[in-house]
């Protein structure tokens, strides 16, 4: 294969990519091996591929952006990004709406399901790369959860998350205004609250 096709098939890819997606763009598994082999393109999980052109991202992540779309960030991952603990979880805390699929992905991660109903509140994107991001939970957002899921995470992640939102000036009445699509939280919440105000 010539360097030019190489090169006018690279421009075709986004930086990241699934095998379907090449094949969607008509290029042939041996142009993939290709690719490979010149070092065009490396494989960073089963059947996801990414450009060597490509801005630096956090791989892990971008698999499991590019093979579950809906997934989200979320407890103590989502804490973290947030800097609102200094517990890095061993595993990526991952959100799903209830009974989704969970795909296999090389980095451990312990997924969570949660309730179609209120799976969007205070989710945002994150952009990993120009063609691809994951979902990432607000920081009021993953407070509320630390609080409502405290018997499974512990309660010290919760109170040291709010203890620190606090103090970097959140707004009492954002949080509250999330936890009111989780009625078992307001009281402990509340009690959190008035304890640091």
């Amino acid at each position: 294969m010539a360097t030019s096709e190489r090169a006018g098939m690279l421009t075709r890819l986004p930086s990241t990519f699934r095998y379907t997606d090449a094949r969607r763009l008509c290029i042939s598994d041996h142009a993939l091996r290709e690719l490979r082999r010149t070092g065009q393109i490396e494989q960073i999980g089963r059947g996801v591929y990414r450009r060597a052109d490509a801005q630096l991202a956090d791989e892990d992540l971008l698999e499991i952006a590019i093979k579950i779309p809906d997934a989200t960030l979320c407890l103590g991952t989502a804490l973290a990004r947030h800097d609102l603990t200094d517990e890095i979880p061993h595993e990526l805390d991952i959100a799903l709406p209830r009974d989704a699929w969970r795909a296999s992905v090389r980095v451990p991660v312990r997924y969570h399901g949660f309730a179609h109903s209120t799976f969007g509140i205070g989710r945002e994107l994150l952009p990993l790369d120009d063609s691809a991001s994951i979902g990432l939970y607000s920081a009021e957002r993953s407070i509320v959860d630390a609080f409502r899921l405290r018997h499974i995470e512990g309660s010290d992640l919760a109170y040291e998350a709010l203890r620190r939102w606090v103090r970097r000036g959140g707004q009492p009445s954002v949080l509250m205004e999330i936890a009111q699509a989780f009625p078992r939280t307001m009281t402990s919440l509340r009690t959190a609250l008035e304890i640091l105000l």
